[in-house]
């Protein structure tokens, strides 16, 4: 009797259980649009950023951007993304010379590094061709050498992923997928990976005190060629690579190839101007130690040969820079010790904050 009143009282207690779940349904989850700003946040020696004011950075759209920065379903084949050939340990660089796509080919140019571009102001890529970063992310995916496939394909694909289309109505209040959305998106990613949280920002900001080696390399670095007085001469590379950022946004002709050993014509495959012919984009030095191999063709393994470049081997051409045609006739004059120290100095751009940064990897 007992047992037969305790299966009465659990059967009461189940039934008022399920019928109060019946009467409380759980609430279903809702993506809804979400607005939020991102402060962009950089060191106080740094200008302010040249941010695009039809793409406002927001918390949504940073995240889809970094989501397809990410994203093998960007390339042909799904195996590829642009961090495979923009890595974090490399200063977002490629340390091969030619980065290799999905059909194993290899591409013309060695992959830049991807920082501090919100300090960018005269397009991007070695030539310049894209006048937007959201123009650059899509060329890539493109390019039958490196990703291999077509915008309309991308977006098929990334349409028919939930976790995408919910991503995309947090970031732009719609889970209409678009090449347009897609670039925007990436533009912000890009925009906020920041590097200037070096040795040498560090002694800026008086944390940090320059060994005897990197501060002589500093002084040569910042101090111009003065054939005149070769005791007072330094090795002028501010001349290209100054600011907060090491550079100058311009294209020029740094003396690699005479003109009838130019083979990639530069600046000019953007302008058609013969004035370009040879001239590439000067690039920040920043982490230049992670970044090897150099040049807009990675010729270069070591900064050791980049500083004998411009120290004996200035190639003269009708386009070359004429800073570096004055050296000719005595190069930079810089001892082995010279370099070593500049060498040391360099190696001060250095900045693992960011490249460890886990917000800027998957």
């Amino acid at each position: 009797m007992k047992r037969h009143s305790a299966l009465i009282i659990v059967g009461l207690i189940l039934f008022f259980v399920s019928c109060k779940k019946d009467e409380e349904p759980e609430e279903e989850f809702t993506v809804v649009f979400d607005n939020t700003p991102y402060v962009l946040e950089h060191p106080s020696h740094f200008p302010p950023p040249d941010l695009p004011l039809d793409n406002i950075l927001t918390q949504q759209k940073v995240k889809l951007g970094k989501m397809l920065f990410h994203e093998t379903m960007l390339s042909g084949d799904n195996t590829q993304a642009c961090a495979d050939c923009h890595l974090a340990d490399y200063a977002f660089n490629d340390p091969n010379q030619f980065s290799i796509g999905i059909e194993g080919l290899p591409g013309n140019r060695n992959a830049m590094g991807v920082f501090n571009l919100a300090w960018n102001t005269n397009g991007f890529f070695w030539d310049g061709r894209a006048e937007t970063l959201r123009e650059q992310s899509l060329m890539p995916i493109q390019d039958h050498l490196e990703m291999n496939e077509t915008l309309e394909n991308v977006v098929s694909k990334l349409s028919a992923s939930q976790t995408y289309k919910d991503q995309f109505i947090r970031a732009f209040g719609s889970d209409q997928i678009s090449a347009e959305a897609i670039g925007l998106a990436m533009e912000q990613f890009m925009l906020t990976i920041v590097s200037g949280s070096s040795k040498y920002d560090d002694y800026l900001q008086g944390t940090y005190q320059l060994t005897e080696s990197e501060e002589r390399g500093r002084e040569l670095f910042f101090t111009e060629y003065n054939p005149f007085f070769p005791e007072e001469s330094g090795a002028d590379c501010a001349h290209c690579h100054s600011g907060s950022n090491f550079e100058n946004d311009q294209y020029m002709n740094n003396g690699l190839d005479t003109d009838d050993m130019i083979t990639d014509q530069g600046r000019m495959n953007v302008t058609d101007n013969p004035s370009d012919r040879g001239k590439f984009k000067v690039t920040s030095l920043r982490n230049i130690e992670l970044t090897a191999p150099y040049m807009h063709d990675g010729r270069f393994a070591t900064l050791k040969e980049v500083i004998d470049h411009y120290n004996e081997d200035i190639q003269i051409s009708t386009t070359v820079d004429v800073t570096l045609s004055n050296t000719e006739a005595t190069g930079l004059m810089l001892s082995d010790q010279d370099k070593n120290d500049l060498i040391a100095f360099l190696k001060t751009l250095t900045d693992t904050d960011f490249t460890q940064n886990p917000e800027y990897l998957e």
